[in-house]
């Protein structure tokens, strides 16, 4: 399961990050060097944090943070087992 980014990011906030994620995400595509890939993988990963897709988690309910869990192994497991198979 993949986290979403924080609903309560002011738009023009979310917009800029999303703009450096993609910007990052190109760079990571174009890099030469492995230093290159490795610091465009860093402004990756450092927009995912500022947009909460990453990092501590944005809600306050208690709800786990299943980031990177198969929904099998979650308390999602009823949803997902009764999504139609392809």
């Amino acid at each position: 399961m993949w986290r979403c980014s924080n609903p309560a990011l002011p738009e023009a906030e979310r917009a800029a990050y999303v703009k450096e994620l993609m910007q990052a995400r190109s760079a990571v595509k174009n890099a030469k060097s492995d230093d290159d890939v490795k610091a465009a993988r860093r402004r990756v990963h450092a927009a995912k944090v500022a947009l909460g897709e990453r990092g501590p988690v944005w809600w306050d309910d208690g709800a786990p943070d299943v980031n990177r869990h198969h929904p099998k192994n979650t308390s999602y497991a009823n949803w997902w087992r009764g999504l139609p198979q392809d």
